[in-house]
């Protein structure tokens, strides 16, 4: 039997979030550990190495922006920054800020316990060795998009080539003069299949659902435009603070309809040039996620620009989209093109479903066997709560995370679960529907708060009085309102009574299921009116056969969540039972 370990805080994953919790945690002077399934920090870009990952956020903003001498001095090349980069940055604010000391690699969280006794967390982890730690705090960091999500296609198991899931690419593959099939034309299949098509014999692409992408706008970056940005890096963070979607694009106030067709055209063909998927959505006009008819205008433009492009029409037919632009804008380096190469085709799976794959390929409703050396699965995650529900996570009473999260995943302000004290999540369902690094940032910011405040208050004992309520408990609603007897001063502070304190115990911080609901029931009423409701896809979990449709995101924006944060904060955390 392992002894356990005995510390402050757990983290669990060394992605972008673990990265930066565990360096707040450390910087706090609390006694850490990182624990993650890979060899290596990364997170998603560890995994994610398949040919063409890459992110389309700019690569001036795809980084932490605490780090004011790294945003000045750490190279970077190009517009948008690959996954061999993305990863090295990663490793090098490791290195940087002396990290790995706190990190063990290859150990995998097996299960996590509230004591009540201790009022700690029991966390099981096998690897190499067992570990059993005990900590106040658990701050995990399983990542959004991390469990990988295979489709139930009948004859998986019999296909005699390379069978493959982008999210878990063999470093050793070589495709090069191979028949290719893909399954998947999201982000990733469309840069898998762009970075593909010039080595590969043959690649087919089976499409389910055509998407409508446009450039990225990826190129070299001059010293001009690096020296640019460096002289305005402070308003850059601001300007990114104070948007909706942190993507450090212009946010179009203006109405489609309110100008003129010229006008429109115009305005979109500008965005197109620029290159990236939220200018595109964005930055033309502001309504194209709320009005049908801009939104349709807009896919207008690109189902032109798909004509335009790819000179097969069968191929051009097949690849625009029917359905509105209402998906996680996408933005490619020329994958439309590879269609106009005789070696890359496309196959409507509405006109003629998979039957069944098969040793040497796929069969398709029609009888067609398509012969494959090597099928690619380019099919996404399940998506926020997958890794999770593979996880016994046990709150107060015993109460698991699958037992919470049964009709949909849930998180107050995506950090925190009712029943589960000192446990938080980053990246959580319910989060801002954002450029992530900025909202990873920003939700590991409010945590730390979290976890500030615990540290600094003694808690009251929690006294039963002759009706059975409890001394000491506040129960806040997410709109910062409270029921009962308060228990904090005017400034926030946490009033004690002296004859029932608990010498150096720290208190406990628990979001009250209130607050909880109050959170989803307005994450719920912000998504009314938007467009995004009418498109199924992984941001509301319609990527996984039988799941129930859930709000998975905050729709409110990022300013608007720090605003709902720093209210929080400075109302002494009303939304918690302290």
């Amino acid at each position: 039997m392992p002894d356990t370990i005995n510390i402050d805080a757990l983290v669990v994953g060394a992605g972008v979030g673990g990265i930066y919790s565990t360096y707040r945690l450390s910087r706090m002077g609390l006694s850490v550990k990182c624990v993650d399934v890979a060899s290596d920090v990364g997170g998603t870009w560890y995994w994610n190495r398949y040919p063409g990952a890459m992110s389309d956020t700019e690569s001036y903003l795809y980084r932490y922006s605490w780090d004011k001498e790294d945003l000045q001095t750490y190279p970077w090349s190009h517009h948008y920054v690959y996954q061999p980069e993305i990863l090295k940055y990663l490793q090098h604010v490791v290195e940087k800020h002396d990290l790995r000391k706190y990190m063990k690699f290859e150990t995998e969280m097996t299960s996590a316990t509230w004591n009540e006794d201790t009022q700690r967390w029991i966390v099981t982890c096998s690897g190499s060795e067992e570990w059993n730690i005990s900590a106040r705090y658990l701050v995990n960091s399983l990542g959004l998009l991390s469990k990988v999500h295979y489709p139930d296609i009948r004859g998986l198991s019999s296909f005699a080539g390379d069978l493959i899931h982008t999210a878990r690419w063999p470093e050793d593959l070589n495709l090069e003069g191979r028949k290719v099939g893909i399954i998947g034309n999201g982000s990733t299949g469309i840069q898998v299949m762009t970075a593909l098509a010039p080595i590969v014999e043959s690649l087919v692409s089976f499409q389910r659902h055509p998407q409508y992408s446009v450039p990225s706008g990826q190129r070299p970056v001059t010293k001009e435009y690096r020296d640019k940005v460096n002289a305005t890096y402070e308003q850059i963070w601001d300007d990114v603070w104070s948007s909706t979607v942190g993507f450090g694009v212009v946010e179009s106030k203006r109405n489609t309809m309110d100008v003129s067709p010229e006008e429109r055209q115009k305005a979109f063909q500008e965005v197109w040039e620029q290159g990236n998927g939220f200018r595109f959505m964005f930055s033309a006009f502001g309504d194209i996620t709320t009005s049908k008819a801009a939104n349709e205008e807009a896919c207008k433009f690109i189902r032109g620009k798909i004509d335009e492009v790819v000179k097969y029409p069968r191929k051009a037919a097949i690849l625009k989209p029917k359905d509105l632009y209402a998906r996680r804008p996408l933005c490619d380096t020329g994958y439309y093109e590879i269609f106009n190469r005789e070696n890359v085709d496309v196959i409507d799976l509405k006109e003629s479903p998979i039957d069944q794959i098969v040793p040497e390929g796929i069969r398709t409703a029609d009888g067609t066997i398509h012969h494959l050396d090597a099928l690619i699965f380019a099919t996404g995650f399940d998506a926020i709560e997958g890794n999770y529900m593979r996880v016994k996570i046990s709150g107060r009473n015993g109460k698991t995370i699958q037992e919470h999260w049964k009709n949909g995943p849930k998180a107050f302000g995506s950090i925190a679960c009712a029943g589960f004290p000192n446990m938080f999540i980053v990246a959580g369902p319910q989060g801002p529907f954002a450029n992530f690094p900025p909202v990873i940032e920003s939700e590991i910011n409010f945590i730390m708060s979290c976890i500030e405040y615990a540290e600094e208050n003694i808690a009251a004992a929690q006294v039963e009085e002759p009706n059975g309520a409890l001394n000491g408990t506040s129960n806040g609603a997410a709109n910062g309102t409270s029921s009962g007897t308060s228990n904090t001063t005017a400034n926030g502070a946490l009033k004690t009574n002296e004859s029932y304190v608990r010498k150096g115990r720290p208190m406990i911080m628990e979001v009250s299921d209130e607050a909880e609901t109050a959170w989803i029931d307005l994450c719920n009423r912000l998504i009314e009116g938007s467009l995004f409701t009418t498109t199924a896809s992984w941001i509301f979990g319609q990527n996984i056969p039988g799941r129930k449709p859930s709000t998975n995101f905050y729709f409110g924006g990022l300013k608007s969540y720090l605003d709902w944060v720093k209210f929080q904060i400075s109302n002494g955390f009303p939304g918690f039972l302290i």
